[in-house]
């Protein structure tokens, strides 16, 4: 620690040895609620130079000194620019804080996904924000807004199979994407078994993907980061919030100052469904009051945030979620039967702000994250002397983490912003625990818990954005992780550059290379529904995930605002895992690692992207061409196959259309090439049966052969969905907003699987099940 004292020490004293520059440095926050804007713009014209605020609202900005006064720039999306001259006295440095008023009109905000600095400028590629403002007024499924989903409709993400949040990035697995809230990892981040996902909108307030070009403080996962940031709730006075009924849940958000200074502020987000309300009595009722079975899930976000003073700021935040299946039996009024099935995350996270000097900032992060998954079952019965005995068995499977991390922005000049940080993360993975209690076999009586590993993971990182002229700039960065197993540390070094060049003012050419590594493995079975998948860490056997992606690109912004964007990208994937063929992770007599087999795998591709920010008419046009394979030693022969999601076109299309002052329509357009599925080539008859019940003579079976993996395509995936949304303010100055929608409005009828099966004249044919027809949804929402 004394180390790190003195290196810090030596860093800001070399910083503010300056003498003929002066810094001017600060926070940017919202006006009306004293939020903190992370990606704000701030532009000193006179010296033809800007940066952007850090994710808690710091800026920091070196110039020569040229006179008593400075002009300075600023915006940010959906705010009111602001211009203001400021007076320098004799050279030094000064730290001024801004407020930006919210426009009364939020046009630039309903809008696309959208960038806060033209796309042409920055270093960073293949990155993209979403505005929740524009997820809120999107179509979606059952009227629910949702952040994954809506990600799905960038170029070069893909959603699995209908109506689902998971996300497939660049060919990437769903366990290789990393997401993020507050800074804390979600291990799972779908209710109802992958149809919404665990975020609501009500309490988040940025949401950034990154899906190649990675910064070097970014790591443990091959193909994405999603970074989703919570509200931090406001400081004026009185409560503030929103409350929301759909047709699947309900849920509202309220926020309000922390004391009477302006210092802090607290936020409470919570949803919870309905669905149990009309399963439970619908059940009750066919059985007799016989039987009783329901689902539910629940959501709870909480954060809270404090100025300890000008250079100090504390936040604490927490989330969480559980989704829960229960059944239950009755005899004669009396429970004599249950079983449930229930998951969910717990996330928490402490985090100091510190600010050195006017040209350092630093932020220590304790978080915490768990994810756990529950099967319950207990009964009640009588024995043959009439005496009741009870029996209860729970297995459950669970990931936690611990982790602290430092991270350090370093301001030196304004051609060069270094970050650099470390942190640990203490990882215990129980993939299978077992409860048994017996009231008339005690001997059963177990709590047993199988093949826990508590294992360590490392990392840092250092990176640099650097400009060299106006025309070139950078982000060159690595960053090391380290991971250990009960006989190996592995250790990755991982080198990350990205560059953009200037060919005119409004056109760039874009390049980045990253090399990543994973140390923890999703074991997924595709055919199961139920989140029954398991996080298990590499060991001595099964290697690290590793992959190295580039990516060209050309990037414009034409004199009217429209942004057009092109990359082209190439990924090969190292050790990635799969089931061998004829095996299922149901076989408990076996060991994960001798169930499974490691490969590669790589993708390749080229993506459009349009969007039009500004307007009454405002949207968003993608295309993604992409090819994805795998190949393992013995798998399909050791032959080359393509993965489940390789889709080979992807358009996607977005409008958002403001009708009146009062009224908004939206509309969302999806075509996919369809899945690759393993379907038979042939079948040949054999003569089965069993003697004494079947005549072996007469009784005839089938066999089918299977040529190879993923041999076949599901037809096109293609779908329409429409919303309009109402707006009013009330007598009382709410806004209410009545929301109407349709989910595949011209009723297509999409694949969601195929099998083989026989018509009435006995001939095999293949049989195709879809499962959403067209769905209206209505809700409603009122923010106070």
């Amino acid at each position: 620690m004394k180390v790190c004292v003195s290196v810090l020490s030596i860093l800001i004293f070399q910083l503010e040895s300056y003498s003929q520059k002066f810094t001017i440095s600060g926070y940017l926050k919202d006006k009306k609620t004293s939020e903190r804007l992370a990606g704000a713009s701030i532009a000193l014209p006179q010296y033809n130079i800007g940066t952007a605020s850090n994710n808690f609202g710091f800026y920091s900005v070196t110039v020569p000194y040229r006179g008593d006064s400075l002009i300075i720039e600023l915006s940010y999306s959906g705010y009111e620019k602001v211009r203001d001259t400021i007076f320098i006295s004799n050279g030094q440095s000064i730290q001024k804080d801004f407020s930006l008023s919210s426009k009364g009109d939020l046009q630039a905000v309903v809008v696309t996904a959208q960038r806060l600095q033209k796309i042409e400028t920055s270093s960073q590629m293949s990155s993209i924000s979403m505005p929740i403002e524009l997820i809120k007024k999107m179509p979606s499924f059952l009227g629910e807004p949702d952040v994954m989903k809506a990600l799905q409709f960038l170029p070069g993400v893909q959603g699995g199979n209908e109506g689902q949040t998971g996300i497939y990035v660049r060919g990437g697995g769903p366990d290789q994407n990393l997401i993020l809230l507050d800074g804390v990892p979600v291990y799972n981040a779908s209710h109802v078994y992958g149809f919404f996902s665990v975020f609501n909108t009500d309490a988040i307030s940025s949401v950034e993907l990154y899906k190649g070009g990675f910064p070097a403080r970014f790591g443990g996962r091959l193909s994405s980061i999603v970074d989703i940031r919570m509200k931090e709730g406001a400081k004026t006075k009185g409560v503030h919030g929103t409350a929301s009924l759909g047709l699947v849940s309900s849920k509202f958000m309220l926020e309000g100052a922390l004391g009477n200074k302006n210092k802090g502020s607290w936020l409470v987000s919570a949803r919870r469904s309905y669905i149990d309300a009309i399963l439970t009595p619908l059940s009750k009722l066919n059985s007799g009051g016989t039987n009783s079975n329901g689902y539910y899930f629940w959501d709870l976000n909480v954060k809270t945030n404090y100025e300890l003073g000008v250079k100090d700021h504390i936040y604490l935040s927490a989330y969480m979620g559980k989704d829960k299946f229960f059944d239950k039996g009755f005899e004669n009024k009396k429970q004599v039967f249950s079983a449930n099935i229930d998951w969910g995350n717990i996330t928490g996270m402490a985090r100091w702000n510190h600010q050195f000097g006017n040209k350092v900032f630093g932020n220590l992060s304790a978080t915490y994250s768990q994810y756990q998954f529950n099967v319950a079952n207990s009964m009640l019965a009588k024995d043959s002397t009439g005496q009741l005995n009870s029996f209860s068995s729970l297995n459950r499977s669970k990931i936690r983490d611990f982790g602290l991390k430092y991270d350090l922005d370093i301001y030196n000049n304004p051609y060069h912003t270094i970050k650099m940080g470390a942190g640990v993360t203490f990882h215990t993975f129980t993939p299978n625990a077992v409860a048994l209690k017996s009231s008339s076999l005690p001997s059963v009586n177990t709590d047993t818990t199988f093949n826990v590993s508590q294992v360590p993971e490392i990392d840092s990182y250092i990176e640099d954005d650097i400009s060299f002229s106006k025309k070139l700039k950078a982000n060159i960065g690595v960053h090391f992780s380290g991971f250990k197993t009960p006989n190996h540390f592995y250790t990755s070094l991982q080198p990350r550059v990205s560059v953009r060049y200037l060919i005119k003012p409004t056109w760039s050419i874009k390049a980045s290379y990253s090399n990543m590594a994973q140390y923890i493995e999703l074991l997924s079975n595709s055919s199961v529904g139920l989140p029954t998948d398991l996080w298990v860490p590499i060991t001595d056997k099964i290697k690290p995930q590793t992959s190295d992606q580039f990516a060209l690109g050309v990037a414009h912004t034409t004199d009217k605002g429209y942004e057009f964007s092109v990359e082209a990208y190439y990924k090969t994937m190292k050790n990635v895992i799969e089931y061998k063929d004829g095996t299922s992770y149901l076989n408990k007599n076996q060991s994960w690692e001798d169930m499974v087999e490691m490969g590669k795998g790589w993708s390749y591709g080229l993506e459009t992207f349009f969007q039009k920010k500004y307007g009454r008419l405002t949207g968003l046009v993608g295309y993604t061409l992409s090819f994805n394979n795998r190949k393992f030693p013995t798998i399909n022969e050791g032959r080359v196959f393509p993965y489940k999601y390789d889709r080979r076109h992807d358009f996607k299309i977005a409008v958002l259309y403001k009708l009146r002052k009062n009224i908004d329509l939206s509309a969302n357009w999806v075509f996919e090439t369809g899945n690759s599925i393993s379907m038979p080539d042939y079948q040949y008859s054999s003569p089965v049966g069993i003697q004494g019940i079947y005549d072996w003579s007469t009784y005839i079976g089938y066999i089918f052969h299977y040529g190879s993996r993923n041999n076949y395509r599901m037809p096109s995936y293609h779908r329409l969905d429409l919303a309009v949304n109402f707006h009013k303010t009330t007598k009382r100055g709410f806004e209410r907003t009545w929301t109407f929608g349709l989910y595949n409005a011209y009723n297509r009828a999409n694949p969601y699987f195929i099998y083989p099966s026989n018509n009435s004249n006995g001939h095999t044919i293949f049989v195709q099940e879809s499962l959403f027809p067209i769905i209206p949804s209505i809700g409603y929402s009122l923010k106070f």
